[in-house]
């Protein structure tokens, strides 16, 4: 066994929830375990290190969860920690328990407030999940897979109903600012449109007509896949309406995208991560961030992680106009 340039480490989740946070938390107090470094869970995220709610972790605080969604470690968001006096009191909290490092697994939010403790002296890593595969230094975040399923699951019993009845159906996926999760479901589906926040919608070219095309091949049904951050489902639903007659049924699947028990992929994804970024601070790394670029884990600045920018690739733009509409 190395010998670990930290004694103590603290971890913790923030922002949305996502699944396989679970298992990221369970992998970094194992790996904690096998480079000698004792392990505290920091509960609802950025908060919790303001407020003290730092509970030491044990081999029974982490049994059983790798196939458990959400995270047992609770999530919040914190307007306090935003601000110079909060982050002090953060600071306060790891001097008080003796934290000489933190795990923080979420999303851009989470690594900003992980930069702004390192100011402080405080290291951090930084494990990228959020269901919205939205962070730039990484090809993979934790819970996209598992998102991904559940909303390909539920489009896939929609289309059921709606081919049964000669409908269109407008699906409103997760996803905030960026359009991976509707693209990638999308594509799965076969949707006859696909709707992101990257692309400057253009409903006569990218529904109506893709409509009026598969009409036009006999489908008398149709599936419009649409990601939350690029219109309402209700407003291409009217949209829809206007230019084609036809009524749509709407479904926006909301936040049951975030739950549920996650895929093995988001498992072992996970643990790959969690037991990374232990290592990474049990070899005196610091202000980092866990990443998978082409499969294998790396770990590049939390800095230049935050700086960079993402595009839908390799589910461009290009793809999605070729491969949508020709299942429908």
């Amino acid at each position: 066994m190395m010998k670990s340039a930290v004694k103590r480490i603290g971890v913790l989740t923030s922002g949305g929830d996502a699944p396989g946070m679970n298992a990221a938390v369970r992998a970094v107090y194992r790996a904690a375990v096998n480079f000698g470094i004792d392990c505290l869970g920091i509960y609802r995220g950025w908060n919790g290190l303001i407020n003290s709610d730092v509970r030491r972790l044990d081999q029974n605080s982490v049994s059983h969860i790798i196939n458990r969604g959400g995270t047992i470690l609770y999530s919040a968001r914190s307007k306090e920690f935003m601000t110079e006096e909060g982050q002090k009191k953060a600071v306060a909290t790891c001097k008080l328990f003796g934290i000489e490092g933190i795990v923080a697994i979420g999303g851009d939010g989470t690594f900003r407030g992980a930069m702004a403790l390192s100011k402080y002296g405080i290291p951090v890593i930084g494990i990228p999940g959020t269901i919205d595969n939205d962070i730039s230094c990484t090809g993979y975040t934790i819970g996209f897979d598992t998102a991904a399923n559940t909303a390909i699951e539920c489009i896939d019993k929609l289309r059921d109903t709606m081919q049964s009845h000669e409908r269109c159906s407008v699906v409103e996926v997760m996803g905030r600012n960026a359009g991976y999760l509707a693209n990638y479901v999308g594509i799965a589906c076969g949707a006859t449109a696909v709707l992101v926040p990257e692309e400057t919608i253009d409903y006569e070219r990218d529904v109506i007509e893709k409509i009026r095309a598969a009409r036009l091949n006999g489908f008398t049904h149709y599936m419009i896949v649409v990601a939350e951050g690029a219109a309402s489902a209700m407003e291409v639903a009217e949209k829809i309406k206007e230019g084609t007659g036809l009524d749509p049924r709407v479904t926006v699947l909301g936040h049951i995208q975030r739950g549920g028990s996650p895929t093995a992929r988001d498992r072992v994804t996970a643990t790959r991560m969690g037991y990374y970024a232990v290592k990474c601070l049990a070899e005196g790394k610091a202000n980092r961030v866990v990443c998978v670029q082409s499969g294998d884990v790396i770990d590049v600045d939390i800095q230049e992680a935050l700086n960079m920018t993402k595009t839908l690739y390799p589910l461009d733009a290009e793809t999605l106009h070729a491969m949508t509409g020709i299942d429908s």
